[in-house]
């Protein structure tokens, strides 16, 4: 198989899986921006995200929320989606809306809050028996403001014994994927507030614990693709939530505002193994001000360029340069793959697939989006916290 034909062949298999919540209202803490044509219930976000992977043809599995998308039956909700083309991917976990978690959820000094909140995770599991799901992702805004507030040390003890009793209840194919941010909402310490505390917390659970690295979740300057190589170093990458950040958590389209970090990024998946192996690209953002499904097929899109660029990296040339301490033809070589104009590539991987080499051309020319404004009209629409 020639190079090119090796990249071809890698592109075809790769798979970024979208958020539910992506397809629904959001906004920021000032305002929640309606859209028309937003989906009423989890059935519709499924409707929106087979039409996402029908034209990128790399999207097949879409992650839940529980419990913005709570059904009374999650068997039938996952064999609605495999009859629209995609499956249930990821379930991810909510224990930060309540007003009993004000104080934290698994980290809370009040025992009978930390058996609710490990109630929650332990439904989530038996979500993913229902549904076929692998993925048990958890995101913790347990934190303090205030020095003092609470013990330190106990907050990691009950911490540890939380994720310990959901460890126990996966099945032998399940993972938890645990997940870090450095602050918000807590501002004074927050409990998993960076790579190092998850992976200490899923060193010490087992195999089935991984880390989940959300490329908005990181302070200005921190070199993310560094975490990326270690974690796979180490086997523990498990996933990605991808974004992009211009000053926190901004939860824009991945890609946006540093294309050249989700290429220096995705380098080291492919050279750390992590292309091949079982490592979650997923989605995670939040389309304010622009249209939902345009929007999510252009971050597919992104994630596809950045990962073309990534394997276009001559891996030998850049070897020997290294090797030889030639500092400017290393960097040269990465330069030269970052500044590949991959496009033509994809819309040929495209056509080869069956697909439409312009995804958001075709999407655009299908008439779903007039369709669903038609239609979806009455009911409730899904945003934050439904």
């Amino acid at each position: 198989m020639t190079e090119l034909a090796a990249v071809k062949a890698a592109l075809k298999t790769q798979a970024v899986e979208t958020p539910s919540w992506a397809y629904g209202n959001s906004g920021t803490r000032f305002k929640v921006f309606a859209q028309a044509g937003v989906p009423r219930s989890p059935f519709e976000k499924l409707d929106d995200a087979a039409k996402v992977h029908e034209f990128t043809g790399v999207a097949p599995t879409v992650a839940l929320h529980i419990p913005w998308d709570r059904v009374d039956d999650y068997t039938a909700l996952a064999e609605y989606a495999e009859k629209r083309g995609v499956r249930v991917g990821a379930i991810n976990s909510n224990t930060f809306q309540d007003d009993d978690y004000k104080l934290g959820s698994v980290c809370h000094p009040d025992p009978a809050v930390r058996r609710k909140a490990v109630g929650h995770l332990l439904e989530c599991v038996d979500i993913m028996d229902a549904t076929g799901s692998k993925d048990l992702k958890l995101w913790f805004a347990d934190g303090t403001n205030y020095p003092g507030q609470d013990d330190l040390r106990g907050r990691q003890d009950r911490l540890a014994e939380a994720l310990a009793q959901v460890y126990e209840r996966l099945g032998d194919d399940q993972r938890m994927l645990l997940e870090y941010k450095f602050f918000e909402p807590a501002f004074y310490a927050t409990d998993v507030p960076d790579w190092g505390t998850a992976y200490a917390h899923c060193l010490k659970l087992g195999d089935k614990a991984q880390v989940v690295v959300d490329t908005g979740h990181h302070a200005p300057g921190t070199n993310i693709e560094f975490i990326v190589a270690t974690l796979l170093r180490e086997g523990k990458l498990g996933g990605f939530d991808f974004n992009s950040r211009f000053y926190a958590d901004d939860d824009l389209m991945v890609g946006a505002a540093d294309p050249f970090q989700l290429f220096r990024i995705m380098y080291e998946v492919v050279r750390g193994g992590g292309f091949s192996a079982d490592v979650a690209f997923m989605l995670d953002q939040c389309h304010n001000i622009e249209a939902k499904i345009p929007a999510i097929i252009r971050s597919v899109m992104n994630v596809q360029e950045a990962t073309a660029k990534a394997l276009l990296v001559d891996r030998d040339a850049l070897a020997a340069a290294q090797a030889s301490g030639d500092v400017l033809e290393a960097n040269a070589v990465v330069m030269d793959a970052y500044n590949t104009d991959v496009r033509p590539l994809l819309r040929e991987v495209r056509e080869e697939m069956g697909l439409d080499p312009e995804p958001l051309k075709a999407y655009r020319a299908s008439g779903w989006a007039e369709k669903v404004v038609a239609e979806r009209v009455g009911g409730e629409q899904a945003g934050w916290g439904a």
